[in-house]
């Protein structure tokens, strides 16, 4: 079959362009509409920072717009009449046990998904989606129960196990997606070369699966160090309260003590900027790899 081939269309000559008339391409954006909203939103950002170094800089009772003269007497009375090192030691403990325990209970969860096929798999899935659309306050009743008949009330295991079970859901599933982009032909040479399923898994599989841990376990940080609900209901021991419940004690009916509420505000914020400020690199690697479907 032959088929005939359409001459090709007569080229029109452009109409040469005005003189004095400069055509600017619809991509080409003025600086000015980049930096305009970009200093809104940065203001908008950074201004109720300042805000509250100024209450805990500045002097009780003064009305200045500049901390100056400057004092750290709110964060002496948070640390020490407070509690607050206290407090600040239990969060701690809290967010790095809920961290280890998330992060080795998903890695194990995250791996069977992505690499085993199994009856009601999908059903399985669909659930861990499903239970993220749960509120944490819906939990408290039946954990509740639970730590009460294993004795757990008023213990910070139950704060870490409740985080946990509240974490592992959204975990297991990011650590599935980043498990399947690391090629499966990798695990198998290692068994090739001797390997069982569990070292090739330890020396092929979890060094690739680094940035993506790193992102998982500092969620499961930041949730529990911020997280106020279940240390509320299930510690009612002072000594045993975290950070956010600390918060609330300086906060009562009659007054707000905005100087010392403030500064404990900066105790609670600081060590998480100062971690995402270490692991930033780590973290949106990590997101990278997760959102490439392998």
């Amino acid at each position: 079959m032959i088929t005939e081939i359409a001459p090709a269309p007569e080229r029109v000559a452009a109409e040469p362009a005005r003189p004095g008339r400069k055509r600017r391409a619809w991509d080409e954006v003025p600086r000015w509409q980049i930096y305009v909203p970009l200093t809104v939103y940065l203001l908008f950002t950074l201004i109720p920072f300042y805000w509250i170094l100024l209450f805990a800089l500045r002097p009780a009772g003064s009305t200045s717009l500049v901390p100056w003269p400057m004092t750290f007497e709110h964060f002496e009375k948070v640390w020490t009449e407070r509690s607050f090192g206290t407090y600040f030691t239990n969060s701690v403990y809290v967010g790095l046990a809920t961290l280890v325990l998330t992060t080795a209970v998903a890695l194990a969860g995250g791996y069977a998904l992505a690499r085993f096929d199994f009856r009601l798999k999908r059903g399985f899935m669909l659930a861990l989606l499903c239970s993220q659309f749960v509120p944490g306050a819906l939990l408290l009743v039946p954990l509740f129960q639970i730590f009460a008949g294993l004795r757990l009330i008023n213990s910070l295991g139950s704060v870490v196990v409740a985080e946990t079970v509240f974490q592992l859901p959204l975990s297991m599933i990011l650590i599935s997606g980043f498990i399947r982009n690391v090629p499966y032909s990798l695990e198998e040479a290692a068994w090739v070369d001797g390997c069982n399923r569990l070292t090739g898994f330890r020396i092929v599989v979890l060094p690739l699966l680094r940035p993506g841990l790193i992102a998982v376990g500092s969620f499961a940080f930041v949730h529990a160090w911020n997280h106020f609900l279940f240390a509320l209901m299930f510690l009612s021991d002072q000594g045993k309260q975290t950070i956010p419940v600390g918060l609330n004690t300086l906060m009562s009916a009659d007054s707000v003590d905005l100087g010392a509420l403030a500064a404990g505000g900066i105790v609670a914020a600081v060590p998480v900027v100062i971690v995402f400020a270490f692991i930033q690199k780590w973290l949106i690697t990590g997101f990278s790899a997760g959102a490439v479907k392998g």
